[in-house]
């Protein structure tokens, strides 16, 4: 059974892979590479930990107790964290000293939904070679299961929002507020809807808050990083000065400025890097994106003299990325922005607040400090499949083939199976916006094809 995928173990709730004997078997498997790769002292003080965070999914709740089942079982001790963003996570297993860390979400996925990442105890995703391993050991199916007297403990951690808000304000510059700001929050009604306007009102901000009022159905629904909408619409009727949207499980950006209009990934990185190299904190001279970034960001920063590197789409494959280039600022064009001088994983209200510290720094409007670089057309095209499709079938490899010839390697051209949706994505960007599309649908075209025989 295949499990992981570009960011942990996704899909729908009660369905392969996500119901409870299936991730009770994960948590026991997990636990078990955890126990085999662990030195620890004879003192039952300092025997295996786990911490478990989630986001404000119905689902959760079930997710959560098969977690601990299975954790508990073998002899592993569990945290609670309750929901939290991802990055909480990751920083929390570091700072507790805990040996792994879990996340129960599926990210902007919607609610029915749901999935797991782990952390390793330095906070950083798993390798794809353990999670290839906790994945050949649930197939197998076969536990040292802990003896009666050694079952492991669960209790909940109070004080897990008031450590993730200290240390998210601890990034911003020491001196500087944001007293005079108006700020509109959209917490997606998930992770971060306590502890998002929490830090910004803490910090002097004006803030008015949306997507704060999670039911369990209704994280991601029209609000968020993937529904801008309402926040655009929110900071013209409130006149302010900027919109920060997360995700369910905030550990996406995007920004809206003064105008109502978007900033994406691509461009949050580029004011980012900017801010960093005119205060010398830019390390490895550039920045790490994905195959997914714009072309216009690229064309920036290398005319500015900086260095551009490209990795699998995955903020753990810019991670990788930007630890082998000395990098430290990173991300995605869809708003996953790693900073790794503060964090290990993908941080939306980390990378909010450099945004802002912008903002007060130059002491100009969000839209003037935003739009730093003009992107390149850019065309992208979700084909949902109801089957396995074989990219490498000589049918796709010619189309894509034709393509890049139609392109002359003036544009850049993707096509990827999702990791966490039945979906091949492609994506042409160019200067030639006619040309993009036509690419674009012939690759689609002849995928569905593919899906109906």
């Amino acid at each position: 059974m295949k499990l992981f995928g570009t960011d942990g173990i996704r899909g729908a709730v009660n369905e392969t892979p996500m119901t409870p004997d299936i991730i009770q078997k994960v948590a026991m498997a997990a636990a078990q590479h955890l126990i085999e790769n662990t030195r620890l002292t004879s003192s039952k003080q300092h025997r295996p930990t786990v911490v478990i965070g989630k986001d404000t999914r119905l689902s959760g709740y079930m997710l959560e107790s098969a977690l601990v089942s299975g954790f508990v079982s073998m002899g592993v001790d569990v945290m609670l964290l309750g929901p939290l963003p991802t990055p909480a996570v990751a920083m929390l297993t570091r700072t507790l000293r805990a040996h792994l860390g879990v996340m129960i979400s599926a990210s902007h996925n919607p609610f029915k939904d749901n999935g797991i990442k782990f952390f390793n105890s330095q906070g950083f995703k798993l390798t794809t070679a353990q999670e290839k391993y906790i994945e050949e050991l649930t197939n197998k199916n076969k536990f040292a299961l802990a003896s009666a007297e050694n079952f492991g403990k669960a209790r909940r951690v109070d004080d897990a929002l008031g450590r993730y808000n200290e240390f998210v304000k601890s990034s911003f510059p020491k001196g500087m507020r944001l007293d005079g700001l108006k700020i509109i929050v959209d917490c997606a009604n998930g992770a971060a809807y306590k502890v998002a306007p929490q830090v910004l009102w803490e910090l002097g901000a004006d803030v008015i808050t949306i997507g704060n009022n999670p039911n369990g159905i209704n994280i991601n629904l029209d609000c968020g990083a993937t529904h801008v909408g309402p926040l655009q619409n929110a900071v013209i009727e409130h006149q302010a000065h900027i919109g920060i949207a997360l995700d369910g499980d905030a550990d996406r950006l995007i920004v809206i400025d003064e105008k109502g209009q978007i900033l994406d990934g691509d461009q949050i990185m580029a004011l980012i890097a900017k801010f960093w190299l005119e205060r010398g904190l830019l390390k490895g001279n550039g920045i790490v994106a994905t195959q997914m970034s714009n072309l216009g960001l690229e064309r920036y920063l290398t005319s500015r003299g900086l260095q551009f590197f490209r990795s699998n789409v995955g903020d753990k494959h810019v991670l990788e990325m930007m630890q082998k280039k000395g990098c430290n600022v990173g991300g995605e064009q869809s708003g996953h922005i790693i900073l790794s001088d503060y964090a290990t994983t993908g941080d939306g209200l980390l990378a909010a607040l450099q945004v802002l510290a912008l903002m007060v720094a130059e002491n100009i409007p969000a839209s003037e400090i935003g739009h730093t670089f003009e992107p390149v057309p850019q065309v992208l095209c979700n084909v949902r499949t109801n089957k396995i499709i074989n990219l490498s079938d000589d049918r796709i490899r010619n189309v894509i083939d034709a393509s890049y010839s139609k392109l002359k390697h003036l544009g850049l051209l993707l096509v990827r199976q999702s990791g966490t949706e039945p979906l091949i994505r492609i994506m042409a960007q160019g200067d030639d916006a006619a040309l993009l599309n036509d690419v674009v649908n012939n690759i689609s075209n002849t995928i569905s094809a593919m899906d109906l025989t």
